[in-house]
């Protein structure tokens, strides 16, 4: 009788222990996961000279209120974006990050820089 309550006991205690990992994997954040201010800024061509966006990093996955934006930032801060048929790619470090972008407006190609801090 001893035995079969010892083994329930463990039994339960390895399923809990599970559990509680599958639940922490689920949950995992990236060092960069929170809201971002990103500043592009045009070096050449027609489109807008500086724009601003708030940005949120989730699990590594780059949204913006009513943005068609695409992007992931990878666990060393490597950051790929797609938005508005532009795209950007750099690096985060800490609590700011920058990188270029590319793009057109009105066909006609415009490329740049971006910055980003954390907020």
């Amino acid at each position: 009788m001893r035995f079969r309550r010892l083994h329930a006991c463990v039994c339960i205690a390895t399923i809990a222990s599970a559990a509680a990992l599958a639940a922490t994997s689920a949950n995992a954040q990236t060092p960069y996961d929170g809201q971002w201010s990103v500043t592009i800024v045009t070096k050449s061509g027609n489109c807008e000279p500086t724009t601003q966006y708030p940005l949120t990093v989730t699990d590594g996955k780059i949204t913006a209120p009513g943005a068609d934006i695409s992007g992931k930032v990878g666990p060393a801060g490597l950051v790929k974006v797609s938005f508005q048929g532009a795209y950007a790619n750099g690096q985060l470090s800490g609590n700011a990050g920058s990188g270029k972008w590319n793009g057109a407006s009105g066909g006609i190609p415009c490329s740049g820089n971006w910055q980003a801090s954390r907020q």
